[in-house]
């Protein structure tokens, strides 16, 4: 008798857990408010570019969390039990679900308060939350 593995063809699962890593290591889950912002970002950035919502966490230019050296590496290995993990898990389901209204306003691109990016200076804010500012 021969086994074949069956795999299940709905990466959406998948794709989830990856949204709400990247939202929990910039956000660090500090309030709904930012969480929620942050993932309108990642579905305004890939509607507005057309690329994959999977390309757009996977790109470190965006993302500095993905990098060795980013302050926020080491969050990005969070507990998937971790209750803080789990507000950022069901928010990206909202989203990849069409039910997470855009909570930042049409924004594309962030930064950290403490920073200041070349780009962000010929450019005005649309929010500020929790030490994050969005821009379109």
């Amino acid at each position: 008798m021969q086994l074949c593995l069956i795999r299940n063809p709905d990466c959406s699962r998948k794709l989830a857990y990856d949204i709400a890593r990247i939202v929990y290591a910039h956000t660090g889950a500090t309030s709904l408010r930012a969480i929620e912002a942050m993932t309108s970002m990642i579905s305004n950035a890939s509607k507005k570019t057309g690329r994959e919502i999977s390309d757009i966490i996977s790109d470190s230019d965006i993302f500095s969390a993905l990098r060795s050296d980013s302050k926020y590496h080491t969050r990005m290995s969070v507990p998937a039990n971790c209750r803080a993990f789990q507000t950022c898990l069901r928010t990206a389901w909202r989203m990849l679900h069409n039910n997470l209204p855009d909570m930042c306003f049409g924004a594309t691109c962030f930064h950290d308060a403490d920073e200041m990016p070349t780009w962000a200076t010929s450019r005005g804010y649309i929010l500020d939350t929790d030490g994050l500012l969005f821009y379109i």
